[in-house]
């Protein structure tokens, strides 16, 4: 590629979205999508549940041709090694690639079980660590999984219904209880130990050995295998050191993606973008709003004008139920949980105004939540504060 044209670094949803944006929106001259990743772009989401409980090994986010009928050039595991944005360049196996327009779309890596013995824990992040995840579970008669978000309960609940004994450890009480409340926490607690995890609240990993995992207080593990569910870091350096502003690892972009350097944008997790519904920067990690991201920073990249106004929210599948957030997530200060006869709704409030609803086979109030979170009016129902 000797002629600038549009460059994105990073091969995930924010980046490939990116390039559909741009050239669905008319963006000419070549494309080209430098991933480090050494697999071809695929879906996150199975990784934790279907294709770890061996149900399908198709992932793929889209066949082959698909990048070769948008005349788009993927350069999967290549990754990116500087950025110039003074040269309008980036870096890549030693060559200098000039940019027209330029999307950082670089992802987020697991975050490493911070104990000794730490690194003998397995990740869930890419592709490749699904296999090696998959691999040892074959062999495996009990497992051990340090932290219990999402990606811990999907991944517990996935290995136990494969026959794998799963020991969930995390400090709270109950999952999530800081972000989700406790009785939210309570009936995800519910989802969990239903496929057979069993979970010890109030404690921590210290240490991590060929035989298993040491607590804090003092009880011993054994396990065949363990994994760190316990977080992710973005892959903000090549922007800090590209001089971009930047905080907490994350690329601050307005609504439309555009960074502090001409002509550059920057999507997905590795974004600390502004959103116009919140009136404020928002830091999100879920695939939809990646894919989000990277349609509006294509779109600008194109000469089409777009901003982030999109409410963040995922689904979760914990055995075999399917669990959905919309949140802004930065808190709330009152909350209220309806029962159904089949699953549940949560509300959230912060200030009189709805800011989040998880649900459980609930989808009208999922999508009534989106609404009112997006508008800032209060929710269906009187909720209260947690001491209340």
């Amino acid at each position: 590629m000797s002629t600038a044209g549009l460059v994105v670094v990073g091969s995930g949803p924010a980046g490939i979205s990116a390039a559909e944006s741009y050239r669905r929106n008319g963006g000419e001259g070549p494309v080209l999508v430098l991933g480090a990743d050494p697999d071809l772009p695929y879906e996150r989401p199975p990784l934790s549940k279907d294709f770890l409980r061996g149900d399908t090994d198709d992932v793929a986010l889209h066949p082959p041709e698909w990048f070769v009928e948008r005349d788009v050039d993927l350069r999967h595991g290549h990754p990116v090694t500087e950025v110039d944005v003074e040269a309008r360049t980036v870096t890549v196996d030693g060559e200098r690639i000039p940019y027209g327009a330029l999307v950082l779309a670089c992802g987020a890596g697991p975050s490493p079980l911070p104990v000794p013995g730490g690194e003998r824990a397995l990740s869930l992040r890419a592709l490749a660590d699904a296999r090696r995840l998959r691999d040892a579970a074959a062999d495996a008669r009990s497992a051990v999984v340090v932290g219990a978000g999402f990606i811990g309960c999907e991944a517990a609940a996935s290995l136990a219904m494969r026959g794998v004994t799963v020991t969930l450890v995390a400090p709270e009480r109950v999952p999530q209880e800081t972000r989700l409340g406790a009785e939210a926490g309570r009936r995800l607690l519910d989802l969990v130990t239903a496929t057979g995890v069993r979970y010890v609240a109030g404690t921590s990993v210290t240490s991590v050995d060929e035989s298993g995992v040491q607590l804090d207080d003092g009880v011993t593990v054994d396990c065949d295998l363990v994994l760190a569910a316990t977080g992710v870091t973005p892959h903000g350096e090549l922007a800090s050191a590209a001089g971009l502003n930047t905080k907490d690892s994350r690329i601050v972009v307005g609504a439309d993606m555009r960074t502090s350097a001409p002509d550059v944008y920057a999507a997905g997790d590795v974004a600390f973008a502004f959103n116009t519904a919140a009136g404020r920067h928002v830091a999100v990690e879920h695939w939809q709003d990646a894919v989000d991201h990277g349609d509006v920073a294509g779109a600008q990249a194109a000469g089409v004008t777009a901003t982030w106004h999109a409410v963040p929210g995922f689904w979760s599948t914990i055995g075999d139920t399917a669990v959905k957030y919309h949140a802004w997530g930065d808190g709330f200060d009152a909350s209220r949980v309806v029962d159904h006869d089949d699953g549940f709704t949560v509300w959230y409030e912060a200030g009189g105004k709805t800011v989040g609803v998880l649900t459980c086979n609930a989808d009208d109030d999922y999508d009534l939540g989106e609404r009112l979170i997006a508008e800032g009016r209060p929710a269906p129902v009187v909720t209260a504060r947690p001491e209340d």
